[in-house]
């Protein structure tokens, strides 16, 4: 890592001076580390032969007093956060037990909420391992007076030091341990990000709990699923409709002692439910020392998290992950996409993705503890237009999206520069031209032609600009595989978009791209102390990718024989992905085992190499889906691009400006879905069979080819059921809720 050099702190978004209408500001610097990265102080009450914290910086902390009004924020109400108050937090670590990590466990997984593992330490990266608590404590020391979560109330733009998120961290850590929190047990949070997402996060792991997310777009019996499963003593919701949820099958639920409701109150009085003011309020009535007892207990080895799939097939999986997990893909994983630590720069951004998912929880929360970032949360209806309001306001230095996101902005922009003058579009395309010529003919050089630099000069730095990554250096995307379109366009406006590999089961990234490695369509590059193997390759080299190191999760809940057919027995990880690796150890993710389809000619057809090239040939489409799983011949579901209802976020029957630019290109006058569709636009029609054509073209044998197609009415959606939170195709919703149209194409046909 990169030696630490002067602080540098970006200006708190939109101007507004950080925390003090909210918070205050600590009027004495907390104590710092000399170095960068992770050193080992030995006073946090979580690890053994921690002893006390240290004399000097209790005293440091507690020479000065402020009282903190928190007027009537919905995060604490008369709570007092101060330098005392951290003090007193600190003042009785109780000693651990010996110097040395207990964890003699010799299996490798668990399915039970208490169970312990054996770590997979690797001499190749040989990190010892370490708790939450331990981690924040260290980030304490150094980032302590830094802002840590930004958050607007009413139009502003306010903040929390890390100081003041321990603090709120302890205090619900021991408000959920009033309320009944058992060890082993969960906090069920279903709400959008917030800092009371966060620190209800941490102090459910410090208490003792494990914590898991809830997707806030599930029913109520989706919820009921969860929190039965993971045993949820507390749930914490945002909304007076999320309340209602909970409150419809409580009765179904029989280790639920109590609600929290953060985001706005209840319209009256429901017992055993609480506003997040009153909770915390309640924390007030467990004694430090009792919390401390409990942080002295913890081991690396025992579930923190977890993580719930989106249930593609059958119920969700409960994936547990340690506290080790945790913490050390909080470090490694994070120093492989070049996160950098505050005293190096404060990275700043933007918490938007839901974190009931592995990546924007790795993302947002753990990794901005361990590194000291800033992160600060966007609107809800971030994915209904505002997100990048806030992302001009708060101008981040790292940004993460699902490939859905990353296309949206790309509509956006095509439609901005159809409406744009005719010198003012032109000198975009050639400038858009210019830079993805440069960039994919010489990637790696960041020596740049003059007329390259002279576009992104004039046009493309303005741009970046509108779109809030003026700051932004590291841009990534991650859960579902990114068009070569998509690519190519952000290439040209001098964005790199970088691809990160992982599962749920492996605590996020495994894999990762960064500005030292990358390369075009790759997932990266393995995250330091990871491993990978390929089996049952191919001639050509692809099988299917198994993984193993400190990112393998700890086993599915409650699910032993899920979890055996997901770890072998010398404890790989088969992930049901198959992919390639280059001479470099790039790894090319090819499909997935259960998507491949096998023709009843006996062909392996990958499905998403096809469908990426439909899209590719014809900009109009914005779904493709392949199918022939023991069929005769190929076919193939297509959905057009429209827009979206900004309410919603449903698709319209409007088509976007670039279908609509298709459909004068090939000589049609439709602007709707229906009109194609319904009419059965002939020049539509037949760009796209001229297009489909072109692709069996290239393609490497006659059974790739696509012989039947058909446009569906509606583009693919959450709420039309054929994609999961993350955008991802649910491939079984979609053969079953389109069986007659798919059977159409093969009437005559026998399977």
């Amino acid at each position: 890592m990169p030696a630490p050099t002067a602080q540098s702190r970006p200006a708190s978004p939109g101007g507004a001076v950080g925390g003090q209408a909210l918070f205050g500001r600590c009027p004495r610097q907390m104590p710092r580390s000399s170095g960068a990265g992770c050193s080992c102080p030995p006073r946090d009450p979580s690890m053994p032969g921690s002893g006390e914290a240290p004399q000097e910086s209790r005293q440091d902390m507690s020479s000065g007093t402020t009282q903190e009004n928190l007027g009537t924020s919905s995060l604490t109400d008369k709570q007092t956060l101060s330098e005392e108050s951290l003090s007193r937090a600190l003042e009785h670590p109780v000693k651990a037990k010996d110097a040395q990590l207990e964890y003699p466990e010799e299996a490798l997984w668990t399915t039970q909420a208490s169970g312990r593992v054996r770590l997979r330490v690797d001499p190749s990266c040989s990190q010892l391992p370490y708790t939450v608590h331990r981690m924040f404590y260290e980030a304490l020391d150094k980032y302590g007076d830094l802002n840590a979560l930004g958050f607007k109330r009413q139009g502003k733009w306010e903040h929390i030091t890390y100081s003041q998120y321990y603090l709120l961290a302890r205090k619900a850590a021991k408000g959920f341990l009033k309320l009944g929190l058992e060890r082993a047990h969960s906090v069920a949070i279903l709400g959008f990000n917030s800092p009371e997402w966060f620190f209800s996060a941490v102090g459910t792991v410090f208490a003792g709990g494990i914590v898991t997310g809830i997707y806030t777009t599930s029913s109520p019996e989706a919820c009921q699923y969860i929190a039965y499963d993971c045993r949820a003593n507390i749930i914490v919701v945002d909304t007076q409709k999320q309340l209602e949820k909970i409150l419809k099958i409580w009765k179904n639920l029989p280790n639920l002692k109590a609600v929290v409701i953060y985001g706005e109150p209840p319209p009256k009085k429901i017992a055993n439910v609480h506003t997040m003011e009153e909770f915390m309020e309640l924390g007030n009535e467990v004694p430090e020392e009792a919390l401390d007892t409990i942080l002295s207990a913890q081991q690396p080895n025992q579930c923190c998290v977890l993580v719930y799939t989106s249930g593609t097939t059958g119920n969700p999986k409960g994936v547990m992950l340690s506290q080790d997990n945790i913490t050390w893909t909080a470090r490694y994983g994070s120093q492989a996409g070049d996160i950098q630590p505050a005293e190096v720069l404060q990275e700043v951004v933007v918490s938007y993705l839901p974190l009931s998912h592995i990546a924007a929880q790795i993302y947002d929360l753990w990794t901005g503890i361990q590194w000291g970032a800033q992160v600060c949360f966007a609107e809800p209806d971030a994915l209904k237009g505002s997100l990048v309001n806030t992302l001009r306001e708060v101008e981040p230095t790292s940004h993460m999206g699902v490939p859905r996101v990353w296309e949206k902005i790309m509509e956006r922009i095509q439609e901005v520069a159809a409406q744009s003058g005719f010198i003012r579009r032109k000198m975009l395309l050639w400038a858009m031209s210019v830079t993805l010529e440069q960039n994919l003919s010489c990637p790696g050089s960041d020596l740049k032609p003059f007329t390259t630099r002279l576009a992104d000069y004039l046009v493309l730095a303005k741009v970046r600009q509108a779109l809030g990554f003026a700051k932004c250096q590291k841009n990534f995307y991650g859960a579902a595989p990114m068009t070569a379109e998509t690519q190519h366009f952000f290439l040209g406006l001098n964005i790199r978009l970088y691809a990160g590999y992982g599962l749920s089961e492996t605590s996020g990234p495994h894999f990762m791209s960064s500005h030292h490695n990358y390369r075009l369509y790759s997932s990266g590059k393995l995250v330091p102390g990871c491993r990978v193997k390929l089996v049952n390759e191919d001639e050509e080299g692809t099988g299917e990718i198994c993984l193993w190191g400190r990112t393998i999760f700890m086993g599915y809940l409650n699910m032993e024989d899920k979890t055996r057919e997901a770890i072998d027995a010398d404890g790989w990880l088969h992930t049901g992905d198959t992919g390639r690796l280059d001479a470099d150890g790039f790894l090319y993710i090819t499909g997935r085992l259960k998507e491949l389809i096998i023709t009843a000619g006996g062909e392996n057809v990958p499905p998403i190499p096809i469908e990426e090239a439909v899209k590719m040939e014809l900009p109009i489409i914005s779904n493709a889906m392949l199918i022939g799983d023991q069929r005769k011949f190929l076919s193939m579901l297509l959905t057009l691009k429209c827009t979206l209802d900004p309410d919603t976020s449903d698709p319209t029957d409007s088509l976007t400006e670039q279908a609509v630019e298709f459909c004068q290109r090939v000589g049609s006058k439709s602007t709707t879905v229906p009109e194609i569709v319904e009419k059965k636009d002939e020049a539509v029609y037949q760009a796209i069979e001229e297009g489909i054509q072109r692709v069996n073209m290239n393609a490497a044998a006659r059974p790739y080819h696509i012989q039947k197609w058909a446009i569906l009415q509606r583009d693919f959606s959450i709420s039309g059921g054929e994609l999961g939170p993350t955008m991802k195709l649910k491939r079984l919703i979609v053969l079953d809720k389109y069986k007659d149209i798919i059977d159409s194409f093969y009437q005559g046909q026998n399977k």
